[in-house]
């Protein structure tokens, strides 16, 4: 699928009500979404990850940590590659800019960084299958 194809895709979603649209054409698919802002944009993007309380938080306990979302929708690799140990661990020391995760999306492969320092306190136990964005990958105390 060429690139002005997928910019008028973007244009369309963009004008209209609808929300996620996804085309496939020959191998490649493209799945568009509609943010909050509605604001189209391509599930390959890349996001800034957010602080997200969790249940604890609203409790009125403390919130544990940075939890890192799946920006992007696609297939979830612990690991750079099948036999290789995992990018981290429970009770690993990151840093800001670590490598985390791999997310394919359309034959792309994209990596998903820690947006700080910290401790993984949690991680997700998908690997190999899809994720929405969304998604709860791990938590950085």
């Amino acid at each position: 699928m060429d690139l002005a194809k997928i910019e008028t895709l973007i244009d369309f979603v963009g004008r209209s009500n609808i929300s996620q649209l996804i085309v496939t054409e020959k191998d490649t698919t493209v799945r568009i979404l509609r943010d909050s802002v509605n604001d189209a944009h391509l599930s390959t993007r890349k996001d800034v990850d957010a602080p997200v309380p969790d249940a604890e938080a609203s409790t009125g306990g403390s919130v544990k940590g940075l939890v890192v979302e799946a920006p992007i929708f696609g297939v979830l690799h612990l690991a750079p590659a099948p036999g290789d140990p995992p990018f981290v661990a429970i009770g690993d020391e990151i840093v800001e800019g670590q490598t985390l995760f791999i997310i394919e999306a359309m034959k792309v492969f994209n990596k998903i960084v820690a947006p700080r320092a910290g401790k993984i306190t949690r991680l997700t136990d998908v690997n190999g299958a899809e994720v929405e964005v969304g998604d709860m990958l791990a938590e950085i105390a």
